[in-house]
């Protein structure tokens, strides 16, 4: 009995030590997507590939924005235009900080890069041309992909400095922005034996280009729209109000949350779809 006893002590043991395995190309595969999303936030997100003028001026317009926000949510507390109690009337100035927050979230760590790339000095990248297009999922920009000496490197470049861009293999020179890795010149250094072919751009992916607009703004709009359409209609009692203000508006927004999300993946999936395998 001693000696069973020790036996099943012994298989427990080893059970306990047992690990499931992980293969390396799963582990590499997830590291490196979580290296490419963050590159893709610390150079700029959304605003990746454009110039820092531009975006610096894109600045300027969101802080003009994020004004006519703060001015209507005083409007609805302390307006003559405004919901009948204080409470409902503070949760209608409140969903006005979705705009906002939207605003500074996804264009100021933009700007902030714009403002480092104007002082900035541009760095040189030479490498053998893998393949270039004058589309991207980025809107107005186009794609470029060089092999330098570190691995191969993708940048959005806008598609004017494609133009003279071979289809050929040859060796390129770029200068592009430390931060928001804005493309400002592309030198071809080789031989251009052939000419790069256009082919037509499929809808799938020009939506996909208005996704990062749509989205923020669809979703700022329906949680502005259900708490400030629910606050100014006649409800008792005023604590009853102020919560069914606030509960569409979340309700609107959650909604139009999930459905874009579920046509981002959709539309991911017919554009993976058109690549050859």
């Amino acid at each position: 009995m001693g000696k069973k006893r020790a036996q099943v002590r012994q298989v427990k043991k080893t059970m306990r030590q047992v690990r499931p395995k992980v293969s390396p190309g799963a582990q590499g595969g997830g590291a490196q997507q979580r290296r490419q999303r963050e590159r893709y936030v610390e150079a700029g997100g959304f605003l990746q590939g454009y110039s820092p003028e531009w975006v610096i001026r894109l600045g300027y317009y969101s802080v003009g924005a994020v004004a006519v926000c703060l001015l209507v949510m005083a409007e609805l507390v302390w307006g003559p235009v405004a919901p009948s109690s204080l409470a409902v009337r503070v949760i209608a100035a409140v969903a006005w900080l979705a705009p906002v927050v939207i605003l500074v979230s996804l264009i100021g760590p933009g700007v902030r890069l714009a403002f480092k790339d104007r002082r900035a000095q541009p760095l040189v990248v030479q490498g053998q041309l893998l393949g270039a297009s004058s589309v991207s999922t980025s809107r107005g920009l186009g794609m470029l992909m060089i092999r330098t000496r570190s691995g191969t490197e993708q940048y959005l470049c806008p598609p004017e400095k494609l133009a003279k861009v071979p289809g050929n293999v040859v060796q390129v020179a770029i200068s592009v922005t430390p931060n928001l890795r804005y493309v400002r010149s592309v030198s071809v250094m080789g031989q251009r034996q052939m000419a790069r072919p256009e082919p037509p751009v499929p809808q799938v992916l020009r939506r996909l280009q208005l996704l990062p607009l749509a989205t923020p703004a669809a979703l700022a709009g329906a949680f502005v729209l259900g708490d400030d359409v629910t606050a100014f209609i006649p409800l008792y009692p005023e604590p009853l109000h102020a919560a069914a203000a606030a509960v569409v508006g979340v309700a609107l927004g959650a909604g139009v949350f999930g459905l874009s999300y579920l046509y981002q993946k959709r539309l991911t999936a017919e554009a993976q779809a058109l690549v050859p395998g």
